[in-house]
């Protein structure tokens, strides 16, 4: 699956974990007519520069709160439909197998747990078919205790997060619409985490 996903892993900031979405949200369209592609976003999540995305957005005070955008290489991959990724499913293998390269740590230690929540398909009212996969992934670090055998340090949740992808193609090209939220944010920000996700579309690039 030719996706070039980031590598970027945010850490939790010292502010309420649903600054965010904790009064009405107001929201901003990005459109990007040059790649083809719009969507909502926080009106108040700031544009990070040099993050390796298309485009990523975050949230000012919760860090491990984001939205980027990652589009296949015109050179490396042409797509005619989001079905060339298979079925919902074989692309939410995909795009976990993906996660989990990109977050592969060499520290001693670490250990991940990860797992597919949902797969699923949609037509949206653009007539354009789109495959939304959510996964959650856990991290696990023990400190390493020099007096401490190996097998008896304790394993401590580092982050627990919800990564949710919206798949399509246009101009021959994927487009993935990619939200990060802490999982413990999730519940309480699912629908303006849904409007975000429900507001991505692929456009046809003039010629």
């Amino acid at each position: 699956m030719a996706l070039i996903l980031s590598g970027f892993v945010f850490s939790q900031a010292n502010y309420p974990h649903n600054a965010a979405f904790a009064q009405p949200v107001e929201f901003r369209e990005y459109i990007d007519n040059f790649d083809g592609y719009s969507f909502m976003y926080p009106y108040n999540w700031i544009r990070v520069r040099g993050a390796g995305a298309d485009i990523f957005f975050r949230d000012p005070y919760v860090l491990d709160e984001n939205v980027m955008v990652e589009i296949s290489s015109p050179s490396s991959s042409y797509y005619k439909s989001v079905q060339d990724l298979g079925s919902p499913e074989e692309a939410g293998k995909k795009v976990l197998k993906q996660y989990l390269t990109e977050f592969m740590s060499t520290r001693l230690g670490v250990r991940r747990e990860s797992s597919i929540l949902t797969t699923s398909s949609k037509v949206a009212s653009d007539g354009k078919l789109y495959y939304v996969v959510e996964v959650n992934i856990k991290s696990y670090a023990n400190n390493n205790e020099l007096a401490v055998m190996p097998e008896n340090r304790v394993a401590r949740l580092e982050w627990d997060r919800r990564y949710l992808s919206v798949l399509g193609v246009e101009n021959n090209q994927l487009y993935e619409l990619r939200l990060q939220t802490p999982e413990k944010s999730f519940l309480e920000e699912e629908s303006d985490i849904r409007r975000v996700m429900d507001s991505f579309r692929v456009n046809k690039i003039a010629a």
